[in-house]
């Protein structure tokens, strides 16, 4: 059994998904996802300790040895985004009764259920697989599968919002294919450690470099990378609270990670950073979306538009210590994958707390609800530092080594930069703290109590992770850096 663990982590939830839609019942369907997101979870945990002890897990499709079968591969870096993904995703159905009663029509809950599994299934898939073609099939399956969640919002922008995200996605999906296409008419094969075995990144054709624009402005996409970020306000905006949830806390965080595997498990930071000038091109587009987007946070009234410019901002984090290529900017940039999810993931639980007893999002509605919600509006508080970076939480820790790094490698205007971006983040966290505590409750704020037990418990878990990861870096740091010093050392 234990030999299997690696299709376990994609049959089980994607063999959820039809099981919820033939039982066709609310409860059932919840009890069926519950339990397989559970399952799926203890795999991840499973498989991260059977890493850490053993190495690289492989597994055959099959049978089929590559590159004429599908394989599938668990190293340091694809263990870590599995385990936060599934955790993410435990932590957002153990959320998710009480918003999905509120915000999606009870005829379409169990729906909602099994499109939750395909989206896991998804995000998992490209993870584990080290097919580049199962890499786009399971990108697919986790994009098609978030634009139905979207859709599901009660609004009418909820639909339109899912539009535009699947028309801008369908251009990245595109991007993506024709890149994979011309990888293989070079090498004649789909196996990420075959291609970069087989490549010629010093004297190869031009190919190359057209091959790695597509997939690069592709993946641009799916991570929404400024300017390319259009879909993504509006989606997180529109989408029922707990969608916004588990897609803000994983599905551009997998997108990274394609990208980290792509630079270095196929084409090689030699020749991506080297021969070409994709690091400052990242450089360049990281800093201009940090604080493009926290500038266009401070002036949102929609706490969840707000979270989604965050969110943008956030990505530019990221891209920033992927540039730099040196171990202490990879790491930075892989534990903030990490950081991202829990610290996001608590705050847009907490946005999900506030409307279900206040029933807006609005900030102007939220007027003195941190007496009325002391416990949810706490939370806030908790995940507000965090996205700061204040020391003692787990954004401090993304942002020091970021800092490390660019001093490290003599990028003072950038490590100054960083500095005054944080800076826009206590803005537009401290308007969302001074509406909450420090004006007089109005309307439904004045009345509403706090937020269930069954919403704040997750909520408070992520929101603890935020201080202990902040606290206890030994582990998530450590496993970052065992990460980004397997992809320096050029294993596939």
């Amino acid at each position: 059994m234990e030999a299997h663990l690696p299709i376990w982590l994609i049959v089980v939830p994607m063999m959820t998904a039809p099981i919820c839609v033939l039982l066709g019942s609310r409860r059932a369907a919840y009890v069926m996802a519950l339990l397989a997101t559970g399952a799926t979870f203890a795999n991840a945990v499973w498989m991260m300790q059977k890493v850490m002890q053993t190495g690289t897990i492989r597994y055959d499709i099959g049978g089929w040895e590559p590159p004429y079968g599908i394989e599938y591969v668990v190293d340091s870096l694809s263990a870590f985004v599995i385990l936060f993904v599934s955790a993410i995703g435990l932590l957002t159905l153990i959320y998710a009764p009480p918003s999905v009663k509120k915000e999606i029509p009870e005829s379409k809950h169990y729906l909602f259920y099994a499109t939750f599994m395909l989206c896991m299934t998804g995000l998992l898939g490209m993870c584990v697989t080290g097919d580049l073609f199962n890499v786009f099939v399971f990108l697919e399956i986790s994009s098609l599968s978030s634009y139905a969640l979207i859709s599901l919002g009660r609004t009418r922008r909820a639909p339109l919002a899912a539009l535009q995200y699947l028309i801008l996605g369908s251009v990245g999906a595109t991007f993506i294919l024709i890149g994979i296409g011309l990888l293989y008419q070079m090498t004649g094969t789909l196996n990420m450690a075959d291609i970069a075995a087989r490549i010629d990144t010093v004297h190869g054709p031009r190919t190359m470099v057209v091959a790695l624009a597509f997939l690069t402005i592709g993946l641009y996409i799916k991570m929404a990378v400024y300017p390319l970020h259009t879909w993504l306000p509006n989606a997180y905006t529109y989408a029922p609270s707990v969608v916004t949830v588990f897609v803000a806390a994983t599905a551009t965080k997998v997108s990274v990670y394609a990208f980290l595997r792509l630079i270095y498990g196929i084409i090689t930071p030699e020749f991506a950073f080297d021969m070409l000038p994709l690091d400052l091109a990242l450089r360049i587009l990281a800093l201009v979306g940090i604080f493009a987007a926290s500038l266009a946070a401070i002036f949102q009234d929609n706490v969840k538009r707000l979270l989604a410019y965050s969110s943008v901002a956030q990505i530019g984090y990221m891209l920033l210590g992927i540039s730099m290529n040196s171990s202490t900017g990879l790491t930075a940039g892989i534990v903030h994958m990490f950081n991202h999810a829990i610290i996001k993931g608590g705050l847009f639980m907490v946005v999900g707390c506030f409307a279900y007893r206040i029933g807006s999002v609005q900030l102007s509605d939220w007027k003195g609800a941190g007496r009325t919600m002391p416990w949810t509006a706490f939370a806030w508080a908790v995940g507000g530092l965090g996205l700061i970076g204040v020391p003692l939480t787990a954004g401090f820790v993304s942002k020091w080594l970021l800092l490390t790094a660019a001093m490290e490698s003599e990028l003072w205007p950038v490590a100054v930069l960083m500095l005054f971006s944080s800076l826009l983040a206590v803005i537009y966290v401290w308007r969302v703290l001074e509406t909450l505590y420090f004006q007089e409750p109005t309307g439904a704020a004045k009345k509403a109590v706090e937020a269930p037990l069954r919403m704040l418990v997750p909520t408070y878990l992520l929101a603890g992770a935020t201080i202990l990861f902040g606290v206890w870096t030994t582990y998530s740091a450590g496993l970052a850096a065992n990460a980004a010093s397997m992809l320096l050392g050029g294993t596939p």
